[in-house]
């Protein structure tokens, strides 16, 4: 495969000279690209009651991120006496009606991605969502958005192993370490790190903690083609620390 053209650059906020962008960028669906977190939460809920268990707010977020199978067998755990296929597809079938055509994106996201498009960014799609549920929500985006899809049934290990991150750059022709992953939860940031991708961690549901390596925001909405490019060369930036912290370096 012919390598990939080098990245347009960008300047940066102070004028100084202009540093490449990523090579790609690399993003996680639910959760940060889409709001799609609460309707599987309603699904584990709905499918646990049906089955007489109880399904609480932290088993379902003990969850967020993981592989579909290891979410079903968790649910079996709860008391949801069916085959783990079926419980997967069961989640699936209800997240995407619940979609209708209407994806909830999340603040800062469809901006970003057009913003990636216009700079001739490529950027693939890196889920544990199976590829039927990942489609329904590509058809709502900008069109040619995503040049990859690598979803939770076509790969051998998920969140958190690398696997998922790897094969997305590998699709398309790039070196992981020149890429920037973005991520909500810690199996999916898990994941990005130990592929040595650059991540960047947007708080959601579940809390993003402090990790080397690790960059941190509070919505994409805070996020520019700049500060994507200040993570391509490697910089380290937590807007989620207090703001003592922050001024300390801790």
């Amino acid at each position: 495969m012919p390598p990939a053209p080098p990245a347009p650059a960008t300047p940066d906020d102070a004028g100084t000279p202009a540093l490449p962008l990523p090579a790609a960028v690399l993003w996680d669906m639910d959760g940060t690209l889409v709001d799609t977190e609460p309707c599987w939460m309603a699904a584990e809920r709905e499918l646990v009651r049906r089955h007489g268990g109880t399904w609480g707010q932290e088993d379902a977020e003990a969850i967020v991120g993981m592989p579909l199978t290891v979410g079903a067998a968790r649910l079996q755990a709860a008391g949801v006496d069916l085959p783990v296929p079926e419980i997967v597809e069961r989640m699936l079938d209800h997240v995407i009606a619940t979609l209708d055509d209407h994806a909830d994106w999340q603040p800062g996201a469809l901006d970003l991605l057009v913003a990636l498009q216009e700079a001739g960014v490529p950027c693939a799609l890196v889920t544990m969502s199976y590829r039927r549920l990942a489609e329904a929500v590509l058809q709502q985006a900008p069109a040619g958005a995503f040049t990859v899809l690598v979803t939770g049934d076509e790969v051998t290990h998920g969140k958190p192993h690398p696997e998922p991150f790897l094969a997305a750059a590998a699709a398309l022709g790039v070196d992981v370490t020149a890429c920037v992953a973005i991520e909500d939860s810690p199996p999916g940031i898990g994941s990005a790190l130990a592929s040595g991708a650059r991540t960047l961690g947007v708080q959601h549901i579940v809390p993003v903690e402090p990790r080397p390596g690790l960059s941190r925001v509070a919505s994409l909405a805070d996020v520019s083609l700049a500060d994507l490019a200040r993570l391509r060369a490697g910089e380290v930036f937590d807007r989620l620390a207090p703001a003592s912290d922050a001024a300390t370096g801790r």
